[in-house]
């Protein structure tokens, strides 16, 4: 679901690329950079034609107070039970001081107008990567 209560499907972008971009949680530190950074660049990525979607498993509510709290211009979408994030092998078990727990490995996938993954990146530092996945657009 997007933050504004919608069903989202990749298909429903068919023509244009998309840069699918997975965070662990909305206004933490690491997740906010990022998405301030697309939003900084998203001039950039409307003139690639490209469309950028950040998934979370926040819910649409979370994602509303994100959105309007740092004026971010994309959709964010809603993934509370983790079925996205497993669909593109990001829900992993995550170790943090000893403990383990499952999460988002933070990932970005640039997906052509025809609905292939052009590029996968991993594991992903915030800074600087808005720079990275322009680079990575086709065309």
């Amino acid at each position: 679901m997007s933050d504004a209560g919608e069903r989202v499907t990749l298909a429903s972008f068919k023509g244009s690329p998309i840069v699918l971009y997975f965070y662990p949680k909305d206004d933490t530190p690491g997740c906010t950079t990022e998405a301030c950074e697309f939003r900084d660049e998203y001039s950039r990525f409307r003139q690639h034609g490209a469309v950028v979607l950040g998934v979370s498993p926040d819910d649409e509510a979370s994602h509303l107070r994100f959105k309007e709290k740092y004026s971010l211009p994309f959709t964010l979408l809603a993934d509370p039970d983790h079925s996205v994030a497993d669909a593109y092998g990001v829900w992993v078990e995550k170790n943090m001081y000893g403990k383990k727990r499952m999460g988002i490995n933070r990932s970005t996938f640039v997906i052509d107008a025809e609905g292939n993954v052009a590029r996968a990146m991993y594991g992903v530092k915030p800074e600087g990567h808005a720079d990275e996945v322009l680079e990575a657009l086709p065309g």
